[in-house]
């Protein structure tokens, strides 16, 4: 995928709105509270890559996101 000149503040609202969509993914699939999956979310070391825009994990779908955070924190238990 070719580099696409975002502003700042366009990729900043694009990696919010992910991080709501990923969240709600996440909530349907485990039954938790939104805030604290938010919370744990934020945490994570793909909430953390989010926020990275060189990782450019933003330009995927919130449903990869979600399938990533689930990942790590399967990858913790184990």
């Amino acid at each position: 995928m070719d580099k696409v000149n975002l502003s700042k503040e366009k990729i900043d609202y694009t990696i919010d709105l992910l991080i709501t969509m990923t969240v709600e993914d996440i909530c349907e699939e485990t039954g938790k509270d939104s805030k604290d999956v938010l919370k744990e979310f934020l945490l994570s070391k793909t909430g953390k890559a989010l926020y990275d825009k060189d990782t450019r994990i933003w330009c995927n779908g919130p449903a990869y996101i979600a399938e990533m955070y689930m990942e790590e924190l399967a990858n913790k238990t184990s």
